[in-house]
């Protein structure tokens, strides 16, 4: 049973495309092993986000994503989920709206109270049974979807990017649960040309325009934050090019047109030891990448660290996979392998964890019920597809109301705004907050 003043969750990112393009082989497999992490985890809560859902030809993917979302709800290792929330953006058909997104929510019945807000009426709202929102969703109240504004894509150029947002109240503590998928880096050329690149700015401008967003947010009010997705951070192109090709000749490649095609670099036998193209990044030993070294050069949310909390990696990078079966732990020899799919949280989401963030020496009763906190990818060694999920393992507690984290007072407020105030019947009391800083990001 689970402990009334705690509660286990499982974050899920995961960008799927890739499943969708070969979903014979690879979309069962791909959900046996995220139900064999659920049964590993048995966490009371999953919130499973997803990216590039259906692929890059949704219109002829429907029916394998209406396979997949009912394989998972009518699942064995499921069954005691009976709350179900599904948000599946289809809406294909409209460049300037659609984002290929999908948050999908299990909830066991061990949890007492749970509410979802309503961004319209700015209320709560009871959770019951399933629902499954797919197609247009834009009127879907539960939810709150943007795509970036366009001039925030490289060469303004509409592609699947932007955020579909939901906020939870489980037993007392509010949070809000964020998908997000950024901008890919279109040429290893471009990317490698000075770091930060024009990819890793257009993600940061695009990053930072949404945590304003919900700062600023006086409809709903700013509350805690899990902010999780493909990211598509990449690692400084330019010096792991450096760090790889100490003491290697560079030869460029040229076509007829005398345009350089490739860059290679080559040891005093002649061998080829790197060759970097515009979709090429290909090294004489793919395994070397999943050394500890090439962390030094994911540097790109550095810039953020003081207002997005990240535990620390000890995973390999989740990008890009093979897509092969027979090659599950394989890069593709396309792009520099790096850590894009990530999961962020608040200051004020920090607070409400249940580990040693939270719990003092002394916390006894904390020790007592909460598992530590786990940061790690799923399917290790099976072919998930191109991406490798990444998910985090933890512990909340519970009755927290709205926790606002000040870091630059470092001083923490609890409350249960009037304004955001559950149904009565839940137990709850109210708490004094000092007047909202709305400059401070939580």
């Amino acid at each position: 049973m689970e402990q009334k003043s705690s509660i286990s969750i499982l974050l899920v990112t995961a960008n799927v495309g890739s499943i969708f393009e070969d979903p014979t082989k690879l979309l069962h497999l791909w959900i046996q092993k995220f139900l064999d992490h659920v049964l590993l985890r048995r966490p009371a809560f999953i919130a499973l986000h997803l990216q590039e859902v259906g692929g890059k030809t949704y219109e002829k993917s429907m029916g394998y994503v209406q396979e997949f979302v009912q394989e998972l709800c009518e699942s064995d290792e499921l069954r005691e989920y009976k709350r179900i929330r599904v948000y599946l953006d289809e809406d294909y058909n409209s460049a300037e709206n659609f984002t290929a997104l999908g948050n999908l929510y299990f909830v066991q019945n061990t949890v007492e109270h749970v509410l979802m807000w309503n961004f319209v009426t700015h209320k709560w709202g009871m959770l019951d049974g399933k629902s499954i929102y797919s197609g247009k969703i834009d009127a879907v109240p539960t939810k709150e979807k943007a795509k970036f504004p366009q001039q925030f894509f490289p060469e303004s150029k509409w592609s699947r990017k932007g955020f579909l947002r939901t906020r939870w109240f489980l037993n007392g503590t509010i949070f809000d649960l964020v998908n997000i998928h950024l901008f890919h880096d279109a040429s290893n050329f471009t990317a490698c040309e000075k770091y930060p690149s024009v990819y890793c700015k257009s993600r940061n401008r695009a990053l930072v325009h949404i945590l304003e967003r919900f700062r600023k947010d006086r409809a709903n009010l700013p509350v805690p934050y899990f902010l999780f997705g493909d990211f598509n951070f990449r690692c400084d192109t330019m010096s792991v090019i450096k760090k790889l090709t100490q003491d290697l000749t560079m030869h460029r490649i040229r076509n007829a047109s005398s345009n350089i095609t490739r860059v290679q670099y080559r040891d005093a036998d002649g061998v080829n030891i790197l060759t970097v193209g515009e979709k090429e990044f290909s090294y004489y030993d793919q395994c070397t990448f999943k050394g500890t070294w090439l962390r030094q050069f994911d540097c790109e949310l550095d810039c953020l660290r003081n207002v997005l909390y990240e535990y620390p990696i000890t995973f390999p990078p989740s990008y890009p996979y093979e897509e092969n079966a027979e090659l599950p732990d394989s890069y593709m020899t396309t792009r520099c392998p790096a850590w894009c799919d990530r999961i962020l949280i608040s200051g004020a989401a920090r607070k409400l964890i249940y580990d040693q963030l939270s719990r003092g020496d002394n916390d006894e009763s904390a020790k007592a019920y909460s598992a530590p906190s786990s940061y790690g990818i799923v399917g290790e060694n099976v072919c998930m597809g191109d991406h490798k999920p990444v998910y985090l393992s933890l512990t909340i507690k519970t009755r927290q109301g709205i926790v606002y984290f000040y870091s630059s007072r470092d001083t923490l407020y609890k409350l249960n705004n009037l304004y955001l105030t559950p149904p009565s019947g839940l137990g709850l009391h109210q708490e004094t907050l000092p007047p909202l800083d709305v400059e401070c990001l939580c």
